[in-house]
């Protein structure tokens, strides 16, 4: 198997057969056409990928949240929820605090549910936030939605990252409902994540439930892990790209994409 071509900067980057890039632009592509319709034909099929949590891009474990009293969400049982407030109260003592002091009796609690709320894509899957929303149609021009807003947690620190996620595809046949592209997002956004396999994760699972002529994602945000800890830098932005078939072949595509992932209409 020839090894993958990889390539860091603004230019783009092909790593991993999927013309991932943290930047800007994307290599020069082998296609020809441009306006959006793709000409290098359907993207290849992938294998999905085990995720933590057992599950995968398109099935998992897709828990039924319960709904208490007052209105709270409650998605872990009552056994993890006692056993994650107890490791929250030890964190607690360690920090020197006082767990049975007024502000912070109700903390474990709180913490537990928040974290499981932040991370409830573990426990949804593509398919079932896709559910019907795939119609058949000819259209074979590109489809975006851009400024996707999207929340994550660095899977390093246990700390949010944040920002927008531009997303588009070439139908080949189908198309996805416009709100089940940010659905997508939420699945995999709301786990621990690292940004770069975040864009890989989405653009694949475009691909892989319906099969598109080509696929790019490009996220743009900003980490707390380096705003408020290590280094600091309070205005840096970290940008990466997904780019699957067309998107990745044409360089005419790719460059409208970017373009308009970018806001240079």
């Amino acid at each position: 198997m020839a090894k993958a071509n990889r390539r860091d900067g603004a230019g783009g980057a092909r790593a991993n057969g999927r013309g991932e890039a943290s930047g800007a632009s994307g290599a020069k592509g082998r296609g020809k056409g441009g306006g959006g319709v793709a000409t290098s034909g359907r993207s290849r099929s992938r294998t999905p990928q085990a995720l933590p949590g057992g599950s995968d891009h398109l099935t998992g474990d897709v828990s039924v949240a319960v709904v208490q009293g007052d209105g709270a969400v409650q998605l872990l049982d009552d056994g993890q929820e006692a056993e994650f407030e107890g490791i929250i109260r030890r964190q607690l003592e360690l920090l020197g605090e006082n767990p049975d002091r007024e502000g912070l009796q109700r903390t474990p609690k709180r913490v537990a549910r928040s974290l499981a709320w932040l991370t409830r894509g573990y426990r949804q899957d593509a398919l079932s936030a896709v559910g019907e929303g795939v119609f058949a149609e000819a259209h074979d021009h590109m489809v975006m939605v851009r400024d996707i807003e999207l929340y994550s947690l660095c899977e390093h620190h246990l700390l949010p990252f944040f920002g927008k996620a531009h997303i588009a595809y070439i139908p080949n046949g189908r198309i996805l409902g416009l709100s089940k592209l940010p659905r997508l997002v939420e699945v995999f956004a709301r786990r621990l994540q690292v940004q770069e396999r975040l864009t890989g994760e989405i653009a694949d699972a475009v691909n892989e439930v319906i099969a598109p002529r080509g696929v790019g994602v490009v996220i743009e945000a900003m980490h707390l892990c380096m705003m408020m800890r290590g280094v600091e830098k309070q205005n840096s932005k970290t940008i990466t790209s997904a780019l699957l078939g067309s998107f990745r072949d044409d360089a005419k595509t790719r460059d409208e994409f970017l373009r308009l992932a970018h806001g240079r209409e």
